[in-house]
């Protein structure tokens, strides 16, 4: 049982296919695409289509810019198709407990029996928001980037963009032209060397992941060479002069938000551009989370949880494991994995 059709999900029911293994993948979008399906339309990859690409088959060229957001759903859909890949949609899954046999899946289409589960829900559904005293008063609207649907809605607005890694960034750019846009971050942006693209930042988080594995103190991976990475439309926005970082402000007015040194600034809407957390509300019956709210794993392995595995939700479930190029290696180690546990043959 895969929970959750996006990249991982995909990357995972490839190799469960190869392996000759039964399975059914869960997925509680109406349609193929996974989070790609919600970005906004400029939203581009940060590599070219070959360095973007799920296992078995190359994402389709698309010339001198990388892929846009409608492109990976394409790309995804038909992936579903070539592979036969057996994809129940929309179906949401609410609760995974254990049984003497493996897990019972709970979902709003019924309830189904697995000896191995593998999560794959990855984080677009888990919008993280900080809080900030006022917020509760501001009588603007707020906006995390997660449901961000490009600048239409906010041509002529006074807006505040909040974050200073790639989405905020890129939603502060792509803004730049149509809204009155005030960046806010803690510290200076830290952009990544404008030559470096995906395929750097997937073996820089190789090598740090790898250095820790052998003992070793680790080598920074991807946050040692920066924040954000200067795609296109962001360092055009920078080098124009669009792009100029404020420091975080203090806390909201019921018009606006006010820096510690007593300045205010009127403002219309706010986009948190602050990330995400892991969608695993469906794990919560298995009581997996430590004092630390985190749920330890072994890469996607989740000890003293025999059968069940977590795939696509960054360095801690296998390097690069987020990104399209990244989690074909952490499906492909899982697979073998969930034959050992099955007391399969060896993968094909």
């Amino acid at each position: 049982m895969v929970v959750g059709g996006g990249q991982a999900g995909l990357a995972t029911a490839f190799y469960l296919r190869r392996a000759g293994l039964d399975f059914v993948v869960l997925d509680d979008q109406p349609e193929p695409g996974g989070a790609w399906r919600h970005t906004w339309p400029s939203l581009r990859l940060f590599s070219p289509a070959a360095y973007s690409s799920l296992p078995g088959w190359q994402m389709p060229h698309t010339g001198p810019d990388n892929p846009d957001a409608a492109h990976v759903v394409g790309y995804l859909a038909r992936y579903e198709q070539r592979y036969h890949l057996p994809v129940h949609r929309p179906v949401h899954v609410e609760a995974v407990c254990r049984t003497d046999g493996g897990y019972r899946v709970e979902t709003d289409h019924g309830t189904w029996q697995a000896p191995v589960v593998v999560s794959a829900t990855g984080s677009w559904s888990q919008p993280h928001w900080p809080t900030v005293p006022g917020q509760r008063e501001f009588l603007g609207r707020q906006t995390h980037s997660a449901r961000y649907a490009g600048p239409q809605p906010y041509a002529g607005r006074r807006v505040v963009v909040v974050g200073g890694a790639n989405s905020g960034a890129q939603v502060a750019a792509d803004l730049s032209g149509t809204a009155e846009v005030t960046w806010c971050l803690h510290g200076p942006p830290r952009y990544l060397p404008d030559d470096v693209d995906g395929r750097a930042l997937f073996a820089a988080a190789t090598a740090h992941v790898k250095a820790l594995a052998s003992g070793g103190e680790g080598t920074g991976g991807v946050a040692s060479l920066g924040d954000i990475v200067a795609v296109p439309p962001v360092r055009e926005a920078r080098e124009a002069g669009l792009l100029s970082p404020r420091p975080m402000f203090a806390r909201f007015t019921p018009h606006g938000v006010l820096w510690p040194d007593g300045t205010e600034l009127q403002v219309d809407d706010v986009i948190w551009c602050t990330g995400f957390r892991p969608a695993l509300r469906h794990l919560r019956p298995l009581g997996l989370r430590g004092p630390d709210g985190r749920i330890a794993t072994r890469g996607p392995l989740v000890p003293g949880s025999p059968g069940l595995f977590l795939v696509g939700y960054g360095d801690w479930t296998g390097p690069a494991s987020a990104t399209l190029i990244g989690v074909g290696r952490t499906a492909k180690w899982t697979v073998e994995r969930i034959q050992e546990h099955l007391g399969e043959p060896g993968s094909r």
